[in-house]
């Protein structure tokens, strides 16, 4: 059971979608050993610690454990690129005082020649990249403004961002690209 376990934590982590207690409820509500026991087993074999992100709703996550040199993220090379525009957009979020409405988003990534409405050749559907899967993996947070028409939303960092990265990781890489886009980030 416990290697049954593992194995489902790993597939759902491998599309960084966050996991619900509920859906392998077997696990979680009967048997505590067996989840200690697989998460043990996570930070053992795979170097990985499953983190509660939602109390409330039971939402937990994977975080890589691994030592790593400072700003440096351990990820597939395919994902490396969507993980590079996670962390402009979350630098910019955090240049902006932690919270940015979708407009300026847009605006911002529009600077950068990458266009929420059109498709990239590397990002593929940017809008879709940042509102839909961005946010379902929890590395971006995004709310209604209340009473805007068009319906309006303002975009801050998600709990895996929160995990997974420092702002003082943000606050370096901000010091790296600033001598190129310093008037971007103003």
């Amino acid at each position: 059971q416990v290697s049954e376990l593992v194995q489902f934590l790993l597939v759902k982590d491998q599309k960084k979608i966050p996991i619900k207690r509920k859906e392998h409820r077997e696990h979680w509500d009967a048997y505590s050993e067996i989840v200690n026991r697989a998460g043990r087993t996570l930070q053992e074999v795979f170097g990985l610690q499953l983190v509660e992100i939602d109390t409330k709703r039971h939402t937990y996550i994977l975080i890589n454990n691994l030592p790593r040199p400072e700003g440096k993220y351990l990820c597939r090379d395919k994902e490396k690129e969507k993980m590079g525009l996670l962390l402009i957009i979350l630098s910019f979020i955090f240049m902006k005082g932690n919270s940015v409405k979708d407009s300026a988003l847009w605006e911002f990534l529009n600077l950068l020649r990458v266009y929420p409405g059109k498709q990239h050749r590397v990002f593929g559907d940017v809008r879709k990249l940042v509102t839909d899967e961005f946010v379902r993996q929890k590395y971006l947070e995004s709310t209604p403004i209340p009473l805007t028409d068009p319906p309006e939303y303002k975009y801050q960092w998600g709990p895996r961002a929160e995990k997974e990265t420092s702002k003082k990781d943000v606050l370096n890489f901000v010091a790296k690209v600033r001598p190129f886009w310093g008037h971007l980030w103003l």
